[in-house]
């Protein structure tokens, strides 16, 4: 979908040049329908859960019309950002019991996970459709058919027409763990007679940091508090770490992870760990990301060399592709060891120890992916995607080697580093070097490991202090 990449302003509220500004974006919108069904039925083929219930992304819907205005509307378009908003509902549903939900979803993964989440935490009432297509009729048949009293959109979700429509509504919209990186402020600002408009209509926002603060404001948007990033909230799963840790414990070699890997990054990475039994890793990285001293490898550890066997763990971002990574592995001569063949741990498996890759083929086993990875490859910053989520990482007690690109967690990223829990490279050679040096030597892992466990404790809170700010909008006769 065409997404607004940034964030909220206002140039000037319903004159001439925004006003012209969002008809013509609105006749595009319209005129794109027919586009969207198609690929809706291209991704369904790949993706089943694409063509479910399509009809909802035009406003149709076969649940009956609210007849209050009850619902709290969340919007969590994929899986990061639902993942994410779980943690907040969570809060939110044991502060206000009665509270009930309509979650929206862009993706097809976003709306699996939205889906479980419900499963836990739901009540009667609550509901869950995709995101109306920012069409003016779409989106007033949304708001026309579920009423809602607040809507809060997670981290970066702007669309015009849903934001005007509320704002013509009277309904309250916040933007929640709101970021806006340097790339999507100049990009809203070459939009600015469409992207002014929708910052500006929002009722809040709270950022993550100072500086997506001050690129909001940059924006006219109203920033009501920086409260930090909810995903330092998260609590990994301690049966599923507890369970990766005992599988790498049984093993007799060290585990390199490359989590949550992009399409454009995995094949560099099949060439980089063929070529690493003739690479030995620099030992100035290891000083890096476990902060020792400059004297303390005097005597270098003779274990710290690629040369040492491992196995190489892969964790593709989208379901989607795990038959093309498995495929591409085997392009490059390498054998692979699919998770969901393991009836135990690989050391129980004769074809996972056999392997030289293995593929992380099951959703919502990040924990024990993390558990079973002695340090991980940040997946999306070896090429310009702005990285994945680091803290998952951080708080499962893996150390992370991030490239050069992490725009989507600038700060997370540059506290990680300064913090010792992660070490920035400069590529994909240079990951696997110094991940494989980091991993044979013993100290120098746990230093991090520990560096890693203290970062994502020492920044948690964003939830509370979200929850504070929002009891404005949820009291009764607010």
């Amino acid at each position: 979908m065409a997404r607004l990449p940034g964030r909220h302003a206002r140039l000037q509220d319903g004159g001439p040049v925004s006003g012209a500004a969002r008809a013509l974006y609105s006749v595009v919108m319209a005129l794109g329908q027919p586009l969207l069904r198609r690929k809706l039925a291209r991704r369904g083929r790949v993706e089943a859960g694409y063509l479910e219930a399509v009809e909802e992304r035009f406003g149709h819907y076969a649940q009956p019309p609210e007849t209050a205005s009850e619902l709290v509307w969340v919007h969590a378009v994929s899986l990061g950002e639902t993942r994410t908003a779980a943690m907040l509902l969570r809060a939110l549903r044991a502060r206000h019991p009665a509270l009930r939900l309509l979650l929206t979803h862009g993706t097809a993964t976003g709306r699996e996970e939205g889906r479980a989440l419900l499963k836990a935490i739901g009540r009667p009432g609550d509901v869950q459709v995709w995101q109306p297509w920012d069409s003016p009729a779409a989106v007033g048949r949304f708001f026309a058919h579920f009423r809602p009293r607040l809507g809060l959109l997670m981290e970066t979700e702007i669309w015009p027409n849903l934001i005007a429509q509320a704002r013509q509504d009277g309904m309250p919209l916040v933007l929640v763990n709101a970021r806006l990186s340097a790339k999507s402020l100049r990009q809203a600002q070459r939009l600015a007679p469409l992207a002014r408009p929708a910052y500006g209509a929002l009722s809040a926002v709270y950022a993550q940091t100072e500086d997506d603060a001050a690129r909001f404001r940059q924006l006219g948007a109203p920033v009501a508090g920086v409260f930090g990033n909810l995903k330092f909230d998260a609590t990994p799963d301690a049966a599923q770490l507890e369970k990766g840790r005992a599988w790498r414990a049984a093993l007799a070699v060290p585990v390199l992870m490359f989590a949550s890997s992009r399409e454009g990054e995995e094949d560099e990475f099949f060439r980089q760990i063929k070529a690493a039994a003739q690479t030995v890793p620099a030992r100035a990285a290891i000083n890096s990301i476990a902060k020792l001293p400059a004297n303390a490898n005097a005597n270098a550890n003779a274990n710290a060399n690629a040369n040492a066997p491992f196995k190489a763990l892969v964790v593709p971002r989208h379901p989607q592709r795990f038959d093309d990574v498995a495929a591409l592995a085997a392009q490059h001569g390498l054998r692979v060891s699919r998770r969901s063949r393991w009836a135990g741990g690989p050391a129980d498996s004769p074809e996972a120890m056999a392997a030289d890759v293995w593929l992380g083929d099951s959703l919502g086993e990040m924990a024990l992916y993390y558990g079973l990875g002695g340090a991980a490859l940040l997946g999306g910053s070896f090429a310009p995607l702005g990285g994945q989520n680091l803290i998952e990482a951080a708080a499962c007690g893996c150390p992370v080697l991030m490239g050069p690109h992490t725009f989507n967690f600038t700060e997370a990223a540059a506290l990680a580093q300064a913090e010792g829990a992660a070490l920035r490279v400069a590529d994909m050679a240079e990951a696997v070097r110094a991940g494989l040096a980091l991993l044979n030597d013993a100290p120098a892992l746990a230093r991090a490991a520990q560096a890693g466990l203290a970062f994502a404790e020492r920044h948690r809170g964003a939830t509370a202090r979200t929850l504070a700010a929002l009891d404005g909008y949820l009291q009764p006769g607010a």
